[in-house]
């Protein structure tokens, strides 16, 4: 069980494995990374999280939670408070949407913390502040459930996706999400703006675009691949969260982080602490090919 101090985390993967911090996207739990876990976790010591709010993790971790004042550097500091917890100097990191942006901010801030990075179908902004701030306001007043309607169209390309066991629990997880967390990382989305400072990240960095996604269309992922220095892009036919091309995905984030070095780029302090097991991925992530 995590600590109430920390983000709400599992942990999976051999010990003396390279360390791979997963982030999920916004609405949604760790368990958006499940379909990937069996193919990535015999490589890799992999930390998935819940962002505050969502799944197991509390709003109250927020500095402010109040309107307007979260941002995406107190999201990466919660990142970061993971990490020291568990004794990691320097990690590999992939994020989803809200996830990528959490490690772009310490790619340019704490670069010395990153081995690599993958943004997945993510951003250096993800449009005007009005429309996040209208949405954090319409979830603070009305909770989660008027999004339900649309974000199957965002979220998937396939519509079946939508129905099956995966879809429903992350939609679900979405239907539980506390409004105050939920919000505050619109907050945070909201004053999210990036394009100005990508060409300050030095970690290999690999950004995957989605050809099907609605939400951050590819021309984003061309935008963060052109910034970045020496950013490898990678477009797969898939929606927002990449659920349609698991093995698309799994094999461009294999082909970087072998690229980028899995057995030096990252590595734990002497004082590491006691690792937590995930519990094998469940009847959820059969529903893939």
């Amino acid at each position: 069980m995590s600590s109430p101090r920390l983000l709400d985390h599992h942990v999976v993967g051999p010990a003396d494995a390279p360390p791979l911090v997963l982030g999920p996207s916004l609405g949604t739990t760790r368990a958006v990374w499940e379909p990937h876990l069996p193919s990535l976790a015999g490589r890799f010591r992999i930390l998935l999280f819940d962002l505050p709010g969502h799944g197991g993790s509390r709003t109250g971790l927020l500095r402010d939670p109040m309107p307007g004042r979260t941002t995406v550097e107190d999201l990466a500091s919660l990142v970061l408070g993971l990490a020291d917890h568990h004794g990691w100097d320097r990690f590999h990191y992939a994020g989803i949407s809200l996830g990528g942006a959490i490690g772009a901010h310490l790619a340019v801030e704490r670069h010395e913390r990153l081995a690599s990075l993958a943004l997945v179908c993510s951003s250096a902004h993800f449009g005007a502040a009005r429309a996040w701030h209208e949405r954090a306001a319409l979830v603070r007043r009305e909770g989660t459930a008027p999004l339900l309607v649309a974000s199957p169209g965002r979220w998937f390309a396939d519509a079946a996706l939508a129905g099956s066991p995966f879809g429903r629990r992350l939609l679900g997880d979405l239907a539980d999400a506390d409004p105050t967390g939920y919000a505050a990382c619109c907050d945070a989305l909201a004053g999210y703006d990036l394009r100005r400072v990508l060409g300050r990240i030095t970690a290999p960095a690999l950004v995957v675009g989605g050809s099907h996604d609605v939400a951050t269309p590819v021309e984003h992922a061309r935008e963060l691949a052109q910034r970045i220095p020496q950013a490898v892009l990678r477009v797969i036919g898939c929606g927002h969260l990449a659920a349609e091309q698991p093995r698309a995905l799994y094999a461009a984030l294999s082909a970087h982080l072998v690229a980028a070095g899995t057995g030096d780029g990252a590595r734990r302090s002497s004082a590491a602490s006691p690792a937590v097991t995930l519990p094998a991925p469940g009847s959820d992530s059969t529903w893939w090919p």
